[in-house]
């Protein structure tokens, strides 16, 4: 089967998956007899591209590239987002515009249009599904089509998906762990010696940190991973303004130079307790001593540990490996997970 596909945000994230969908392209074809084509692209700052019969991707990937609007490659005079959705033909759209915790807009909209037109949608955005899982699942039932979004949490690896297929009827008691790796690399290389703003810069330099690294240091992300974990595992609607986070800025060098002496450590540390038939949810910095999982997790490493009615302490760990620092290949990889799961359900 053909599927034309539409990328909604075409950054390192969704670069990385285009990359990835060409190497793996003979693979889809012999394991699930699937082909695909690029039929739509919008950017945030080099234009929108719409061809039905097939964009030519490597020279997209060229242009953004070099810094050069994608335009030329259009077929159809297209002017946005919606534009692209609308007339690319799509079968797929994957959506990775830049989160919006407050909202979830634009990217609400984006999934709303996709899946009315009948495509299956996949993101690695947290604001839709924190702002708009219930009724999006809903609209997905009723047209038939997948709304996923496995790459919100943790990158490639999977945690909703773990959750809800293998612990049937399990009841989720509590979650914690460390969502956000640039603000660990951070901590990382201020317990190493480094100045606060050098390691800020440090992980901007390796595509961790955005130019603005509010979303990270203050604690945005996280709790947006937390809102969304509460949201879809517990069952309980939750946005991160309720998560009310604390960042890392007022953690300082001497602050860690005295935890690292009584062998303890600071981690941004992100939770979710069910406490009678409420959830209380908190990110904060947190001193943790070497008898806590969240101890040995350094550099870009991330995780989370579920605690059950029925399984305690059942842990998910993204250690970073020597020469890879996470990041947009990782996310790439769960979004093409949720593409490959997709397209196979169709098959069977």
């Amino acid at each position: 089967m053909h599927y034309k596909i539409a990328l909604i945000g075409f950054g390192n994230v969704a670069r990385s998956l285009a990359r990835l969908l060409v190497r793996k392209q003979d693979l889809l074809k012999s394991q699930y007899d699937v082909t695909f084509s690029f039929t739509g692209i919008a950017t945030g700052s080099h234009g929108f591209a719409v061809n039905p019969n097939g964009l030519d991707i490597q020279k997209a990937l060229e242009l953004v590239e070099s810094k050069q609007s994608i335009a030329p490659l259009s077929t159809v005079d297209v002017k946005n987002s919606l534009d692209v959705i609308n007339h690319s033909s799509a079968d797929v759209m994957f959506e990775n515009s830049p989160v919006n915790t407050q909202t979830g807009q634009p990217a609400l909209d984006h999934i709303r249009t996709a899946l009315n037109l009948n495509m299956h949608a996949i993101t690695a955005n947290k604001g839709p599904v924190v702002h708009g899982y219930r009724e999006l699942t809903a609209l997905a039932k009723s047209k038939g089509r997948q709304f996923k979004f496995e790459s919100t949490v943790l990158g490639g690896a999977p945690v909703f998906s773990v959750f809800r297929e293998t612990f049937p009827l399990a009841e989720l008691t509590s979650i914690k762990g460390i969502f956000n790796a640039t603000t660990n690399v951070i901590l990382t290389l201020m317990e190493n010696g480094e100045a606060y703003d050098d390691a800020v810069k440090y992980a901007q330099s390796i595509g961790l940190a955005e130019t603005d690294p509010t979303n990270d240091v203050d604690g945005w992300d996280a709790a947006i991973k937390v809102a969304a974990l509460v949201t879809v595992l517990m069952d309980t609607p939750m946005t991160p303004q309720q998560v009310n986070p604390t960042g890392i800025r007022g953690i300082t060098p001497e602050m860690i130079a005295k935890a690292k002496a009584e062998g303890k450590r600071y981690k941004l540390v992100c939770s979710a307790e069910k406490v009678g038939d409420k959830v209380e949810a908190s990110v904060s910095p947190q001193l943790v001593d070497s008898t806590s999982p969240l101890y040995g997790m350094m550099n870009s490493s991330t995780g989370i540990t579920f605690r059950t009615d029925v399984i305690i302490d059942y842990s998910i760990v993204l250690s970073e490996k020597p020469g890879m620092k996470g990041g947009p290949v990782e996310t790439a990889y769960g979004l093409f997970a949720d593409f490959a799961n997709t397209v196979s359900a169709v098959k069977k």
